[in-house]
């Protein structure tokens, strides 16, 4: 429904009704396509299985848009090497994503945090499993889309919550086919480490009769992804050790003076013990991701002329993983422990910040670990939709109402074995290590099952509901004035959205065969379970990450020992909360066409009203007057809400016929995090201290404004730079609000201690704001513009390059970027095409960021990462195509460091992942 599209351009809100690939098949093969509903003003666009012909219709789009946007469409998404929706979007100017195990889950705009994206799905809201607002999208296969903008400049008719910018998905409907269309395809996906062949199955069927048209599709797929993964997980200050009392503190103050040389006065003085010091824990880990995905589509749509269009759109769906983690972990700083040997320290690589880290330490009693992690996540997602568009002679009506919704349960499980010794941790190249001490005590943590004593088979479940509705309604009305020609058309409307999250969540620990027995805690043995060779208890075979073998307890077979009859995970009431939120959008808006010393000229301009009201419910804590504590006997509930305007200018010029100066100017919003709006309470008793959630949190706004330069060129190339800017304030921080006067404080026998004033914190909008600016450079090349032999060979690229005002938080003054933001990122693709055969690759870079601040003190670093995909393809004939398709093919790793390189704290192997697949149509 947004204006996004100059003059003589119409434009649709569509609706989801693909989830197969292959919506993607139909685009190479030859479909007949429109790009939003545009075909009776604008002409047909046909997608021939050209990669070149879809970057001219991602450049038509850019050029087309009022504001700042970048397009992918229907060959570019679906005929390239994804593993899902997030990896095709990393391709375009801006965006990055994060990648969890090597598959990439969430989406970041102009290196801002990905809760600071707007997703829409056909311009319904999009609902998802997440606990917060930031959309997963691994849960959606590349191929359900037929055209991606990442719209970067706001119009009045956009819905609001994007600051960095909204990603709009759009697919297809029967009308946007000519004529019936049939196509299947197989596919099978191969990964480097696991070894395991994973299929992928879709079919889809499209036909037109007269004024009705229906489309339906199925499809499923799988897939197995192994991680092998050695980690020297963070820093650690010394004054864990130093603290303690007894000889735990006393000793660690004396081998630091002894072995290093470091005296500290004050043991207590956190400014001298957080500058020392050691390893946290070190550990090796495998990885194993199977994912199991269904969809099922149905569009009905009734397209009597090309002035009326009235469809309705369904689709179902599944995604569902479960992931195994094996780990045989040392954990440095027990509660039992502390220094022995300090064998090599580091007074230099941080001597600028006062630090000395210990890089090889004997410790007196590590915490050894074995740990068998299962992680069951299941997510069921539906969207339906209904849309009605009319155009007259000068009018516009265009109407729609639709539903989104998820539902998503984690069902969490580790069984926790340890083993208390001595041992020796160390840095390495790439991680770290556990070995023997000279301690005749110390164990080889790799092969002693019998020194490790069952602690507890730990149980999470949580579960989330995730609802949203929408209705949106808006008129246009076109004018053609001789004495105010410039004004082409207004637009108003108006939408109304009803969001709801409830989150559930719980745990349990069991430590006996039965409820509340404890007799295997500290008596039962790693030993006494069957125990597999770790080579056997994933596919693949040997763990890649350093010559090394262990064995432990599978999953299966903790599931299937340690949940005992009737067993079932409690939900916490302490957890609960349920979030609603409504809002009722106004805007107006006109676009003015003119001309200045013969330069033609687009002027988009208007405002939008936001009102905005939240509902939050969570229970409280309390304490009851024998002393215990537990909760309200039902949620406590609270409301806010704020109201705001929001205006944006959009304008470009036509300088020449290829030259176009661009530039925008807009406020916008991200609301709250759901977890922050939500109104529970937790009560610190003995600090005499509620922490609540806060309703009446206001959104975080941006102000922001963006110039470019375009250059276009022929066969849909494209040379352009844009410098952007966004003054953001209003950021989420935890401070005192007030205090609860009067309030009875009880002693464990259930005596009155007293009453007292007790301090609330709550999530508030800081005062303040800062700066993120950067340039955006985007080329798309055919290389037969420069020499003519090269025909088919071209290169799409772009670069983004980021500078931000905003520090992180650290404790200990150390400098430190704001968290997710990499100062730059690329991409660049090299492709040739013929009229039978396609080839390409392409390379993705995105520069090291912080992931994060250990202790809020020290900057945990994710290294620089850069990927190569390749993907080749061969039309047999009019309906059957070949393709091979690689992702990561270098098979590089993810790293990551604590402060510097030498720290390292991550080093993860995920593989290649190679696929061979065919396409028919009929």
């Amino acid at each position: 429904m947004n204006h996004h599209l100059g003059p003589g351009r119409g434009r649709r809100a569509v609706w989801l009704m693909t989830s197969c690939a292959a919506i993607g098949l139909l685009s190479a093969t030859g479909v007949q396509a429109q790009t939003q509903n545009e075909a009776t003003e604008v002409g047909e666009l046909v997608v021939t299985g050209s990669y070149q012909r879809s970057l001219q219709q991602a450049v038509d789009l850019k050029r087309e848009n009022v504001g700042f946007s970048d397009s992918i469409v229907a060959t570019d998404v679906a005929n390239f090497p994804e593993q899902n929706l997030a990896e095709a979007l990393q391709r375009m100017p801006g965006v990055t994503i994060e990648r969890n195990k090597g598959l990439g889950t969430r989406v970041m705009v102009r290196g801002l945090p990905s809760e600071f994206t707007f997703v829409t799905i056909n311009d319904l809201a999009t609902a998802s499993g997440s606990g917060g607002r930031d959309v997963e999208f691994d849960i959606f296969a590349s191929e359900i889309i037929q055209q991606v903008t990442v719209q970067k400049s706001p119009t009045a008719a956009d819905e609001e919550g994007g600051i960095a910018g909204s990603i709009n998905i759009s697919t297809a409907r029967p009308f946007d086919y000519d004529g019936p269309r049939l196509v299947g395809s197989v596919e099978g996906a191969y990964n480097s480490i696991s070894e395991e062949i994973d299929p992928k199955l879709s079919f889809l069927a499209s036909n037109t009769w007269g004024d009705f048209g229906a489309l339906v599709s199925v499809s499923t797929a799988k897939r197995t992804n192994r991680t092998d993964s050695n980690s020297g997980i963070n820093f650690r200050p010394a004054f864990r050790f130093l603290e303690a009392s007894g000889t735990r503190g006393t000793q660690a103050q004396s081998v630091l003076a002894r072995d290093a040389g470091v005296i500290v006065t004050d043991r207590s003085d956190r400014d001298q013990t957080s500058r020392i010091i050691f390893q946290d824990k070190v550990g090796d880990r495998v990885y194993l991701n199977e994912q199991d995905q269904w969809g099922a589509t149905l569009s009905l749509q009734y397209q009597p002329s090309s002035n009326f269009s009235l469809a309705f759109d369904g689709m179902i769906g599944a995604y569902d993983a479960t992931e195994d983690e094996y780990d045989a972990a040392a954990y440095s700083a027990s509660s039992r422990s502390t220094f022995e040997t300090i064998h090599e320290y580091d007074d230099t690589t941080l001597a600028d910040y006062g630090m000395v880290v210990l890089r090889d330490v004997s410790y007196t009693a590590t915490q050894h670990e074995f740990l068998s992690k299962e992680r069951i996540s299941k997510t069921d997602y539906s969207q339906f939709g209904a849309e009605l568009n009319w155009n007259g002679d000068n009018w516009e009506f265009n109407a729609l109402a639709g539903y989104s919704g998820a539902e998503k349960t984690i069902d969490f499980a580790n069984l926790k074995h340890v083993a208390y010794a001595p041992s020796r941790t160390r840095w390495t190249a790439d991680g770290g290590e556990t070995i023997l001490s000279a301690n005749p005590a110390s164990i080889d943590m790799y092969n002693s099952p019998t020194s490790y004593l069952f602690e507890a088979y730990e149980t999470n479940l949580e579960a989330i509901t995730d609802d949203k509705y929408a209705a949106q309604a808006d008129f246009t009305r076109h004018f053609d004035f001789a004495a105010f020609p410039a004004l082409s058309s207004i637009q108003v409307g108006a939408r109304y959205t009803d969001k709801s999250k409830e989150r559930q969540y719980g745990s349990l620990n069991i430590q006996g065969p039965g409820p509340g027995d404890s007799s295997w805690a500290n008596q039962r043995t790693l030993a006494d379970s069957v125990l597999t060779p770790i080579a056997d208890l994933v596919p693949g075979g040997d763990y890649s990450a350093r010559d090394l073998t262990w064995s432990q307890i599978s999953n299966a077979y903790a599931r299937d020992t340690f949940r005992y009859a009737g067993f079932v995970t409690p939900f916490d009431d302490g957890q609960y909360y349920e979030v609603t939120e409504e809002t009722l959008s106004l805007y107006a808006m006109a676009d003015f066409d003119f001309e200045i010393a013969r330069v033609p000229v687009f002027v988009n301009g208007g405002a939008r009203y936001v009102d905005t009201t939240v509902e939050s419910s969570g229970f409280h804590q309390v304490q009851n007057p024998d002393g215990t504590t537990g909760y309200t006997p039902e949620p406590v509930s609270s409301e806010g809400g704020y109201d705001k305007i929001l205006p944006s200018l959009n304008i470009h010029a036509e300088l020449t016929d290829s030259i176009v100066l661009r530039g925008a100017a807009s406020e916008t919003l991200i609301r709250p995090a759901l977890s922050d709006l939500a109104y529970k309470r937790t009560a610190s008793w003995n600090s005499f201290r509620f922490t609540d959630g806060n309703p009446n949190l206001q959104p975080t706004y941006a102000k922001q404004w963006e110039v470019g330069l375009e250059k276009y060129l022929a066969q849909g190339g494209l040379l352009s730079v844009s410098y952007f800017w966004k003054e953001i304030e209003g950021v989420v921080r935890s401070e005192l609000t007030g205090t609860v006067p009067n309030v009875t404080k009880y002693n464990a026998n259930g005596t009155v201690d007293g009453v007292y004033d007790f301090d609330v914190y709550q999530p508030v909008n800081a005062e303040g704001s800062y700066e993120v600016s950067g340039v955006e450079l985007v080329a798309v090349v055919p290389l037969s513009l420069f020499y003519a032999p090269l025909e088919g060979f071209g290169v799409n690229a772009n670069y983004t390059l980021l500078d931000s005002s905003l520090t992180g938080e650290s404790d200990l003054g150390i400098p430190t970027p704001p968290v997710g933001l990499a100062d730059k990122t690329y991409n660049v693709t090299l492709y040739y095409e013929n009229d039978r055969f396609q080839a390409r690759a392409s390379y993705n870079y995105k520069d090291k960021y912080v992931e994060g601040i250990g202790y809020e003190m020290y900057p945990i670093w994710r290294d620089a990462y850069g990927q190569t995909d390749i993907s080749v393809s061969y039309d047999v004939n009019d309906r059957i195509q070949l393709s091979l398709e690689g992702i990561n093919i270098t098979d590089e790793e993810t790293k990551g460091y604590t402060m510097h390189p030498s720290f390292p704290t991550m080093y993860e192997l995920s593989g290649r992942r190679f696929s061979l697949g065919v396409r028919m149509e009929w």
